[in-house]
């Protein structure tokens, strides 16, 4: 007893110690650049750009298979940090600036169908079967996934209200003929 013990204790060791060299030795360097973009993604994992998250999205951005606009929550903020980042020359005034909004479920219309729980990427929606539905607007990335599976179409989205946190001045409009503010 106490022998097949102790071989499969040295043999877990020397084992153990060979995957280690392994896996120090022979191990492969990944894409530096896919770490970075995937930093500058939004992390929301929401599915608006087509892919299932900011990570394969990151890969097809630096393997180039990907627009550096396929982030709808980035915006053009993003989409021109992006370009900057590969070396992309792009004109973003055709590029859509997208308002903040959250869903909204229309409790008189719901039906409680449950289709909306199993598209949402974030888990927002809150119900059950045959129940009335509501969203969790903090967790609530507005990808519009629900709404645009929503039988009933009781699913709407909403701009998200400003509260202290993402409240900031507006910029002062620029009139024809007068000068430009000055940058502070």
């Amino acid at each position: 007893m106490i022998t097949a013990i102790s071989a499969l204790t040295v043999l877990g060791v020397v084992l153990g110690g060979l995957l280690g060299l392994a896996a120090r030795y022979l191990r492969v360097e990944g894409n530096p650049l896919i770490g970075e973009i995937e930093e500058m993604l939004p992390g929301s994992q929401c599915g608006q750009c087509g892919y299932p998250g900011c990570s394969p999205a990151a890969e097809a951005l630096a393997v180039g298979e990907a627009e550096v606009t396929l982030c709808p929550p980035g915006g053009r903020a993003l989409a021109g940090a992006l370009a900057a980042k590969l070396g992309i020359v792009i004109d973003l005034s055709a590029l859509e600036e997208k308002l903040p909004a959250i869903a909204y479920v229309n409790e008189d219309l719901c039906i409680g169908c449950t289709r909306c729980f199993q598209k949402c990427p974030t888990d927002a929606l809150l119900g059950a079967p045959k129940q009335v539905h509501t969203v969790i607007a903090e967790i609530c990335t507005g990808c519009e996934e629900c709404m645009n599976i929503c039988p009933t179409e009781c699913i709407e989205m909403l701009p998200l209200k400003p509260t202290v946190a993402t409240w900031h001045w507006p910029k002062p409009e620029v009139k024809p003929g007068k000068a430009e503010p000055l940058a502070a």
